[in-house]
């Protein structure tokens, strides 16, 4: 597993935002791998976004982008525009928001796209949507927004939870990796890292998030894949 390593390392963006450049530039100078989620309707989007009491650029790469932009790394699905999906109460509807989306991805990146992320923060995901997941679409995994802080891998692909998230747990982020860092295991373990490009603007924290990307890269002792390749 993971070329005969036992930790593993990955990280997943979403929304397809127009900082997804510069932190894909960040990935590819420290050698890390990185899942993108985005919404196959909202590419090209352009807008503002409060977040925290700052507003932000919130601009959605473009369609005939995609492939270039996330080159390297993979593209993953994240609904074609945005609902939280515990909201809809038609299952058609559901399925259509996540596999036409897939789709539309797949045709964009060149591959077949089979990771998906759920959107919305809160209660964004249910053991029935999940079940709906495995049954009519091609997703083969699905990740929560539900941080664990922990490192096993979950036995359930669909519903998942990710180790930290960086923008709310930045500090915590740092402490938790230095743990796994040190952490000698005869079991696979995998560091799992979510959020979205554009909160790094908010606390201009690209400086403070490249030190991380040093801090974990180039371990002998350490897998670093998308997610497709540390849980697939």
């Amino acid at each position: 597993m993971w070329n005969d390593k036992k930790k593993a390392i990955t990280f997943s963006y979403d929304d397809g935002v127009t900082q997804d450049i510069r932190l894909i530039s960040l990935f590819n100078k420290y050698g890390l791998k990185a899942t993108f989620n985005l919404n196959s309707e909202k590419l090209g989007h352009g807008g503002k976004l409060i977040r925290d009491g700052v507003e932000i650029d919130h601009n959605n790469v473009h369609a005939e982008d995609v492939r270039h932009v996330y080159a390297g790394h993979e593209i993953a699905a994240h609904t074609l525009t945005h609902p939280t999906l515990t909201a809809l109460t038609d299952d058609t509807e559901i399925i259509r928001q996540v596999e036409e989306d897939r789709l539309k991805l797949s045709e964009l990146a060149g591959y077949e796209v089979v990771g998906f992320a759920y959107p919305g923060g809160g209660i964004n995901h249910s053991p029935r949507i999940a079940e709906l997941l495995r049954q009519h679409t091609g997703v083969k995994y699905a990740r929560t927004t539900d941080s664990n802080h922990a490192f096993e891998l979950s036995n359930n692909l669909y519903q998942f939870s990710p180790s930290v998230y960086h923008h709310k747990e930045m500090d915590y982020m740092f402490r938790l990796a230095e743990e796994f860092l040190a952490m000698d295991t005869d079991r696979p373990q995998l560091l799992y890292i979510w959020g979205h490009a554009y909160e790094f603007d908010i606390r201009n924290d690209w400086d403070r998030f490249e030190e991380f990307c040093q801090m974990i890269s180039s371990r002998s002792d350490i897998f670093y894949g998308t997610n497709k390749e540390v849980l697939l």
